[in-house]
């Protein structure tokens, strides 16, 4: 039995197409996208009609995200204020890219996936973990908390949300996170995705690296739109995807209580923590 599971393209085609594929000539039984398919990069529209797609012909199964659920909120709700309007601006962005006509595909998702493999040996997939698509799997949570994120009794779980690769066993369970397609946070530019196949009697799994056409993606993002209309967290959005990097965390941990009190202008804050990361 094979499994492929991908994650997190975040709207970045060229990445998208690469992988599928690359998936489609490993030739697995069932393909599964762990989330974030859309919102945060330049072509959301694109990478929604490509995955509808191949649910069709092929079967390819999706598990809701953070993102799938912020761009059908942006679409169904207006900002409750300025400030609001101003930090979702990319979101709405790319809600208005997808438009409300093609919503339906993003819709419906289930949360969790769990399948059973060969001698019962079962497989949760998931985007983030059992404590919430926004709470996901990294090196850096300790044994207790991932306690709290696994699910009882699987051999396999399968993750993505940090854009980070991962993997480890933890009583009886190898837990492994995919890392990111479009926008990995690991210093390697290439997209990720995971390779399970389950032989000898247990799951073997392979994490798949591959380069694709980053100068199409850095035109994409400019001639989209994407930069100038996602507001001034696009930016720091951008920048995350060309250095492979996590950034829009750290904006928040240093400016965001200052903007939230009306202290700090958005663009202001945005400007100065661009500023000071070079």
């Amino acid at each position: 039995m094979r499994i492929a599971v991908f994650s997190d393209v975040q709207a970045n085609l060229q990445a998208m197409e690469v992988v599928t594929d690359d998936i489609l000539r490993w030739d697995p039984d069932i393909t599964i996208t762990a989330g974030d398919l859309v919102n945060r990069g330049p072509s959301n529209l694109e990478c929604v009609r490509l995955f509808d797609r191949l649910r069709r012909e092929y079967g390819w199964l999706p598990v809701q995200s953070n993102h799938e659920e912020w761009v059908l909120r942006c679409l169904a709700e207006p900002p409750g204020s300025e400030l609001e309007g101003q930090m979702r601006r990319f979101t709405d962005w790319a809600a208005n890219q997808i438009g409300r006509e093609h919503a339906f595909m993003l819709e419906g998702w289930a949360d969790h996936l769990a399948l059973e493999g060969p001698d019962h040996h079962w497989v949760h997939v998931t985007h983030g973990s059992m404590a919430g698509n926004r709470v996901g799997v990294s090196a850096s949570v300790d044994d207790h908390q991932l306690d709290e994120r696994l699910p009882e009794d699987v051999a396999l779980f399968i993750g993505g949300h940090t854009h980070k690769v991962h993997r480890r066993h933890h009583k009886g369970t190898e837990v492994v996170n995919v890392g990111s397609v479009g926008s990995p946070f690991d210093g390697d530019t290439r997209a990720s995705y995971g390779r399970f196949e389950f032989r000898d009697g247990r799951w073997h799994t392979q994490l798949v690296r591959l380069p694709y056409d980053r100068a199409m993606t850095d035109r994409q993002f400019r001639d989209s739109g994407f930069i100038d209309g996602g507001g001034p967290l696009a930016r720091i959005i951008y920048e995350e995807w060309r250095r492979a990097d996590m950034l829009i965390r750290h904006w928040a941990q240093q400016y965001q209580p200052a903007v939230m009190a009306g202290e700090l202008g958005l663009e202001e804050s945005v400007d100065i923590f661009l500023s000071g990361v070079g």
